[in-house]
């Protein structure tokens, strides 16, 4: 039986080959973590009512980064992530950030616009929602989950796709380099 290391000796051994292995790559990395061309984002479709603004097009977001965020109010894995995306929203916003939530109701009671205004305010989003009640967006981007993330930089490309939760310091990252991508122009 070969030597075990403890704990300890493995996460310096794993930090140090980390540190080695992507020295030489450390920029290129940071420039695209997880970002893949998935093709051309989709127009809005089928929107019923636009909660938080006036109607959007992706077209009229050219030039910005947007999080296009699928959930539903009484989702509980969309209500795990909603603290991140608020933070996400408010850190970024000023710097040509945008995050869509689009509403695509899971029971009949959540197609109400009064329901979805009052998740609104109980979860503190400041951003856009687009109810989307017939899933015209939604089969649009052919999504199949609650949440669900695409991002998509400033040339309307999605760049980044994450289904549930997790992946926060993943996604922020992704976000930040997309952000820098388009200040540098």
């Amino acid at each position: 039986m070969g030597k075990l290391l403890s704990r300890r000796a493995f996460s310096g051994l794993g930090a140090s080959v980390a540190a080695a292995a992507c020295w030489p790559m450390q920029g290129a990395l940071a420039a695209s973590p997880g970002l893949k061309d998935y093709g051309r984002a989709p127009e809005f479709a089928g929107i019923e009512k636009w909660l938080n603004s006036g109607p959007l097009t992706m077209q009229g977001l050219a030039g910005k980064v947007v999080l296009v965020d699928f959930w539903t109010y009484t989702c509980i894995n969309c209500i795990r992530t909603l603290p991140h995306v608020v933070r996400w929203y408010e850190t970024y916003k000023d710097q040509g950030f945008v995050v869509v939530g689009v509403h695509s109701p899971e029971f009949a009671y959540e197609r109400s616009t009064r329901n979805v205004q009052d998740a609104i305010e109980r979860f503190n989003i400041r951003y856009p929602v687009a109810q989307d009640n017939s899933f015209t967006t939604w089969k649009a981007y052919d999504n199949q989950y609650w949440p669900a993330f695409y991002l998509v930089d400033s040339k309307g490309q999605v760049m980044r796709q994450h289904f549930g939760e997790g992946e926060y310091a993943e996604m922020e990252a992704a976000i930040q380099a997309l952000l820098a991508r388009k200040a540098a122009g």
